[in-house]
Order: C-alpha cells, then structure tokens, then sequence
C-alpha cells in the first residue's frame, strides 16, 4: 500500500505503480527525463503474470509533469521486441507522436530516442501503439499539472483501468473468428493477452431484430492500478479533504461506469479538459478517455471505495480512499447487477469551458462506422487499413466529421495530434466538451469540429484493440 497524506501531495496506486510521486519543484529548464519501456510481473489472482511497463526513473510506472515543464525526456526499449509509445492526448510534432512508420520506424532492442515539445496540461496517458502490446499493459499515466492544480488545496490521486488476460491475442481473433486479421491494421501481432468470445450482447438492446454488442470479449481481471479488488489500493486521505481523482480508461475493449458510492462526485475534466462541473455519483468512461472528478470526503473520516463497474455486466474493480484509521471491508469483485450501456446522455450534458473559437466549418466530412462479428472485421467507410481512403484537410481550416456508427457495437474514436470539439449529437446542435477521444454508440452520429493543425498524416481510429488490430483505422490527411 502507497500514500502521500500531503494535501497538495500527488497520489498514485501501490508502490510498483507509483507515478513520479512527491516530485520536487521543477523549472522550466528541468533535467532531462527518461522512460524505460520493460517487462514486470503482477500477481493476478494468484497466478504470476508477466507484463509490459513504462518505467521512470523513480521505479515506478508513468510521468507527472509540473507546471511549466517541458515534455523533454529520453525513451529506452528494454523488450525483447521492437516498440514506440505515443502520447496519448498530447499534440507534439508528427515525428514525435509515437505512430510507427508515420514517419519514424519502431525503437529496435536496446534503442533509445529523444522527445522534446510543449505538453498540453490534464490527464493524459501514454502507450504502444501496438494493439497486442497495449493489451500486455505497455501503458501508463501521463499527468501535466497546471498552475490551477499547484494551487488547489486538495489531494489528487489517479485510477488507471485494465482489463486483462492470459490468452494470446492471435489466439483471441481466431476465437473470434478473424481470420486473417491482424494484418489489416499494419500494426503486426505478436503474443499478447486475449478471452473468450462473449458475443450475444451481455445487457443487450434491441434495435429491430438486431441486438447491441456490449462485450466482445471475456477478460480474465479487471485492474485499477494493477489490482484486482482481491487485493485494492488503499489510498489514505483527509477527513473534510478534498480529492482530484484522475481517471483513465487504458483498457482495450472494456467500458466502465465510474461509481463514486457514498461521495458526492463533480466531473470537471473530460480528456484532459475542463468542461463545466458536473455533479454526480456515476460517470461514464469508454477505453481511452479520462475524467477528472472532485471528491469531498466528509469529516468523519471513514473508507470509500470508487468503483469501476464493466458495461453490460456485473464485473468490477477499483480503488478505496479511507482517512486514518478507517475499516477497508472487503469488497466483491461481482456486483449485484449488471451495469446498463453507456450512451448518450452525459456527453448531451458536457459544455466546455474554453471551447474551439467560434467560426463556421469551411470543409467536412462524413465518416461511416462498420462491421460486425460474423466475419469479425470493423471498418471506416467500408474500409480497412491499407485501403483506407484519408480524410484531407488543410492546416488552420476548421473541419468537421460527422461519425455515423452503422455497427451494432459501440466504438471510441481517437484523432491524434488534434483536440476537437464535439458539436452535434444526432444532428442536434451544441457546444460540447473538447476531446481526443469520443464515444459513437451503435446506430448514433456525432459531429466534431478541429482546426487542423501541422500539415501531416494523423492516425484516426478506433480505440478498441480488437477493432484496431482488424483494421479500423484511417487517417487524418492535412495538407500545407
């Protein structure tokens, strides 16, 4: 168990997965960083589990970034297999932004590269680029503190979600019946970690005689900070304290409600960006987004765990605050009931708090989502990477792409180098929050407008692994 009782002290998970805690005041000339991507072992119900990391220089798992810093840092490949890391939420500059071969070709063993831009402030995370990779826990949190944050009396404490399994990928995709995917994505596949098919919709709804997909995949443990609920995290806090809770969903094909139980809960960050607070106890989060939510522990003190309940079914996991001295009861890995899909009505809900400059679009797109699991293969306009056609914008123009999901299961788009603002929900007009990362339900449309950035290739995609790996995946074409 790991803890900073500090009130602007930064918490994370156990002791392995430490991110940079307790860092020391930094200037805007701060010594260079350094990430190791390498292998570690997890206990995971009982069964010793090797797995992939990226680690700091302190021993533990991820970066935090101070106010003002610069993301300069060196990252070294210590896998037995080649690999890159990309920067989840961040905008650096195309030849940094961790896509292999768009442009810069994979760190071979023992290589290392330097990385240098000006990071984006929020909660963020970094990971290979590698769907089997990501899915062996090649991942980590990416936190850049803002000068709001330093300030703010408050605790803050990061929840990093995994979904996990013993199975090879490959082995997965042939259960899935993929045949030869892999192949379409370009990325490669390699032994990673799969499950079964759970196909038939766990908490499915109907639309006409087709039936929504919740879950396509049976994992073998659900992870908050790399424990199970078996054994949580324990993360000590203040009676009457106030804690920022940064949230991320690094799973690769799982959907969470983040329950906050018996606290009060305020969303007020959406993918590293402030929206306007939103109160709550449940928040939704699909792979690939984040929520900054504020919690407020009562005087009494006592133990609260904040649970990260599996879409469509009764798995869960998560961590548990508790002041000194508090009872941690044991808790269920199996909830009661099955937690509902997650649509919607929360991202209706979200307005940001410094949105995209106001003009018109001067150029759009719509992009059609597909596929299904009989073949299992997913698409973007009936296309699989290799044969995508790019979506062509040209730098500082504003652009918009209505996503239109044809499919029967959900899919988390990711644009890099780009933050966009979601601007219509079903053709309904709106300003909503500012992402990297937005949730299309099946048979949904949602508009997002960016100004595109530096004229280059960015990848635009589906971050569900298994979607990724069979070729969901286009590009992000902008032109000088």
């Amino acid at each position: 168990m790991h803890s900073i009782i500090t009130r602007r002290g930064f918490l994370a998970g156990s002791a392995a997965f430490t991110v940079a805690a307790a860092l020391p005041p930094v200037t805007h000339a701060a010594s260079q960083r350094k990430l190791v991507a390498t292998t570690r072992t997890l206990d995971i119900k009982g069964k010793p589990a090797t797995v992939f990391g990226i680690a700091n220089q302190q021993g533990g798992q991820g970066l935090v970034l101070e106010p003002g810093e610069r993301f300069s840092l060196t990252l070294e490949n210590k896998l037995a297999e080649e690999t890159l890391i990309h920067w989840h939420g961040q905008i650096p500059p195309n030849r940094q932004d961790g896509v292999p071969d768009m442009p810069m070709p994979k760190l071979k063993p023992g290589e290392s590269r330097d990385y240098d831009f000006t990071p984006l402030a929020g909660t963020h995370w970094m990971h290979a680029h590698i769907p089997a990779q990501e899915m062996q826990l090649l991942a980590a949190p990416l936190i850049v503190r803002s000068e709001e944050d330093k300030k703010a009396d408050r605790q803050e404490a990061v929840l990093f979600l995994h979904d996990f399994t013993f199975t090879p990928l490959a082995e997965l995709l042939d259960r899935l019946g993929a045949g030869g995917a892999g192949h379409g994505s370009g990325m490669g596949m390699m032994p990673g970690m799969g499950g079964m098919n759970g196909m038939g919709g766990m908490g499915g709804m109907n639309h006409g005689a087709m039936q929504m997909d919740l879950n396509d995949v049976e994992f073998d443990a659900y992870l908050a900070n790399d424990r199970t609920l078996a054994d949580p995290e324990v993360v000590t806090v203040e009676r009457g304290g106030e804690v920022l809770l940064r949230i991320v969903n690094a799973s690769s094909a799982t959907v969470y409600w983040i329950d906050s139980g018996a606290l009060d809960a305020e969303l007020v960050a959406v993918d590293g960006h402030p929206v306007a607070p939103l109160k709550g106890r449940r928040f939704g989060l699909a792979m690939a987004q984040r929520l900054d939510i504020v919690l407020r522990l009562p005087s009494a003190g006592g133990a609260f765990p904040i649970l990260a309940l599996r879409e469509g079914a009764r798995e869960r996991t998560g961590l548990v605050l508790a002041t000194p001295g508090a009872e941690v009861k044991r808790i269920g890995e199996m909830g009661e009931d099955e937690a509902p899909a997650f649509g919607l009505e929360q991202e209706a809900r979200l307005s940001a708090l410094a949105p995209l400059p106001s003009r018109p679009a001067v150029n759009g797109r719509m992009v059609m989502l597909g596929g299904g699991m009989e073949p299992y293969l997913w698409t973007i306009d009936g296309r699989t990477w290799g044969e995508h056609a790019p979506i062509a914008a040209r730098s500082g123009e504003r652009f918009e792409i209505a996503l239109h999901n044809m499919s029967m299961m959900a899919h988390p788009m990711h644009l890099h180098g780009h933050s966009f603002q979601v601007v219509a929900i079903n053709g309904r007009r709106f300003s909503g929050a500012i992402r990297d990362t937005v949730h299309v339900p099946p048979m949904a449309m949602i508009t997002i407008a960016v100004d595109a950035g530096e004229a280059a290739r960015w990848m635009f995609h589906c971050h569900h692994m298994l979607h990724l790996e069979t070729g969901m995946m286009t590009e992000f074409s902008v032109a000088a």
